[in-house]
């Protein structure tokens, strides 16, 4: 997947010179106050989203914070200022998350090669419903690490942030067609995962 939104010049607009749009124009061009004022604008949505995809006690968390911000201020000169940059930000913030799973992930399954099955299996076991909630979140988290990007994000967007396939297909660039297939494969990749687990699926609420 390419840039969030097409490459393109931010234009010129009538927004009031303190709004988003027109900070990310300024701050597109160098200027570093206006940066700095956009960035307090976005940056606790961007915590969140991370958190979310992440998981708060994940931790890498505040280096994926760190860097979905430095990615959203390198972005600023492919915005086109047709929306509030903070959905074009976190666009960003989830690729990063996503990302930052998917190493994390990836050395787990290095640490845990050879760890006793019975073991596992008993670190997992709880009878606690927080437990049992926080262990589909982990499914979840897992999965997008295991996802091809362009799902993850697709997935992401749309059970963590809550967004509608249009709000994705605009946020992302990507044709809403193109939305609706990567969620496709997304979804049957999670079927395949947590198959055999009864209601998980529907419990992770992902709708077509």
């Amino acid at each position: 997947m390419g840039d969030p939104v097409e490459d393109g010049p931010i234009e010129a607009t009538s927004e009031p010179a303190d709004s988003p749009v027109a900070l990310a124009r300024i701050a597109a061009a160098g200027d570093s106050v206006a940066t700095a004022k956009l960035l307090r604008h976005c940056a606790p949505r961007l915590g969140r989203v991370v958190r979310a995809v992440l998981g708060a006690a994940h931790p890498d968390v505040e280096d994926a914070i760190q860097q979905s911000l430095i990615g959203f201020v390198q972005a600023l000169p492919a915005f086109r200022g047709d929306c509030d940059p903070i959905g074009y930000a976190t666009v960003i913030a989830v690729r990063t998350a996503v990302a930052a799973r998917k190493r994390s992930r990836t050395e787990q399954t290095r640490r845990d090669d050879g760890v006793d099955a019975d073991a596992m299996a008993c670190r997992r076991e709880s009878p606690s419903e927080a437990a049992i909630a926080q262990k589909r979140k982990e499914i979840l988290r897992d999965l997008l690490a295991e996802l091809p990007v362009e799902q993850g994000e697709a997935l992401a967007s749309r059970v963590v942030l809550g967004w509608s396939l249009e709000e994705i297909a605009a946020h992302s660039g990507a044709p809403l067609n193109t939305v609706r297939s990567r969620l496709r494969l997304a979804k049957e990749a999670m079927r395949r995962k947590i198959e055999g687990t009864s209601g998980l699926l529907e419990a992770l609420e992902v709708q077509p």
